[in-house]
């Protein structure tokens, strides 16, 4: 339990697009200053339509991703409809709210993403339960190097493709610069066909294309 509480590190990020929504985040998690892992699961799929990026604690992320996806299937199969992005967004900020974790809190930033009958929606949530829609959003200790190059170049109009290409832009400048993000990239796409992971030779492919080093 107590290795399981310092492992963290992150950086995350979700970007709405013209056709949905894509997440990404790297693979490293760290305990202070040595690398625990190189290989973290930060990318959860909720539903079909849902996914769940973590920052934080691994236990209290993981915990977190596993209630998320029980009570959205809850969700559907009493009411016979997928849940909408607002919907899990909100449930995720009142689990939060309510308080837990090993330290009485949950010690984790999130990001829930996904499509419904309104669109792409990405919700950066915190871990005193705020729940904040925005077009783009990253969050974790590489945050800000990733922030810098989705402000230059976002927008709205972008499709499910460039969208992937600004994702491992931004993710490429926080592992660069943050010495807790690194060691890979996980890129999902949710769109009209579903959650979708970009397969790990294409994204090397994308960073080779781009003058990226892997």
């Amino acid at each position: 339990m107590e290795n399981e509480q310092l492992k963290k590190g992150t950086t995350t990020i979700g970007i709405v697009n013209a056709e949905g929504v894509v997440l990404a985040s790297e693979h490293r998690a760290t305990m202070g200053n040595m690398i625990a892992h190189k290989e973290v699961q930060k990318v959860f799929k909720i539903d079909d339509n849902l996914g769940l990026t973590v920052a934080g604690l691994v236990g209290d992320a993981q915990l977190l991703a596993r209630f998320l996806r029980a009570e959205v299937e809850l969700y559907k199969l009493k009411r016979g409809v997928p849940i909408s992005v607002k919907s899990a967004a909100t449930l995720l900020s009142n689990i939060l709210r309510s308080g837990g974790g090993i330290a009485g809190y949950y010690y984790v930033g999130l990001i829930v993403g996904g499509v419904d009958r309104t669109g792409g929606h990405v919700f950066g949530i915190d871990a005193a339960g705020g729940s904040i829609r925005d077009d783009y959003v990253s969050v974790g200790s590489g945050s800000p190097f990733a922030y810098g190059v989705l402000e230059d170049y976002y927008r709205k109009e972008l499709s499910m493709n460039d969208s992937i290409d600004l994702a491992i832009r931004a993710l490429n400048a926080a592992m660069k610069r943050d010495s807790a993000s690194g060691d890979g990239m996980t890129i999902v796409t949710i769109g009209k066909e579903g959650y979708k992971e970009v397969p790990a030779e294409e994204v090397k492919n994308r960073m080779k294309r781009m003058g990226i080093e892997a």
